[in-house]
């Protein structure tokens, strides 16, 4: 059941993707939740490049190569990525890009993971938008956010993976999912989340 679950949510912010060159992580967070123990077990950090961070991924996240002057390599936070997502259901939203920076710890086992961009467009396809902030901001969540990590806003890597962990929470809410088993969670289907909508009418 979900109720019996601890969720660990991880979010990476790059460089941008330049001409002739692979996009690389330049910050990590990570953050965990379950329905016992709350909200809690934040880690954030630079992550060194080894390319500069370009001028269009810099105006979204604000982060520039200065932050990165004395960060650990990707490969160093490998204790702490292991301490926090092992023998959790992994949260991300728009997994892609999480996955794809994870791959450089082959065989690491990490997962299932649950998606809250696919769950919000399960949940609510009448959206205008299913990016994290504008689903937060719609349903009101972003003033606890606010609270879980201070002084940080979106494309912040902690604030995202505060945020994502607050989307699922409330979407399990939302749903009368606690008692559930993983699988909504895990594989969203449209017609199953529309058949909960009308369970409430």
């Amino acid at each position: 059941m979900i109720s019996e679950h601890t969720f660990a949510a991880i979010d990476f912010e790059s460089a941008g993707a330049e001409r002739g060159k692979t996009d690389v992580p330049v910050q990590i967070g990570m953050a965990t939740w379950s329905l016992p123990a709350g909200h809690g077990d934040h880690f954030t950090s630079f992550i060194r490049a080894d390319q500069t961070i370009t001028w269009s991924a810099q105006k979204i996240h604000g982060i520039s190569s200065g932050d990165l002057a004395d960060a650990p390599a990707l490969m160093q936070l490998w204790p702490s990525i292991k301490a926090t997502l092992s023998g959790r259901i992994v949260v991300a939203h728009g997994h892609g890009t999480e996955k794809r920076y994870l791959r450089a710890f082959p065989n690491h086992g990490f997962g299932p993971w649950a998606d809250t961009l696919q769950l919000s467009r399960a949940a609510w396809p009448e959206l205008k938008s299913h990016a994290l902030g504008d689903v937060c901001n719609h349903w009101n969540l972003t003033p606890q956010v606010n609270k879980l990590v201070a002084a940080k806003t979106w494309h912040d890597a902690l604030y995202d993976a505060a945020a994502s962990l607050v989307l699922l929470e409330y979407i399990i809410e939302q749903f009368d999912l606690v008692e559930s088993d993983l699988e909504p969670l895990l594989k969203p289907d449209t017609s199953y989340w529309h058949s909960l909508k009308r369970r409430d009418r």
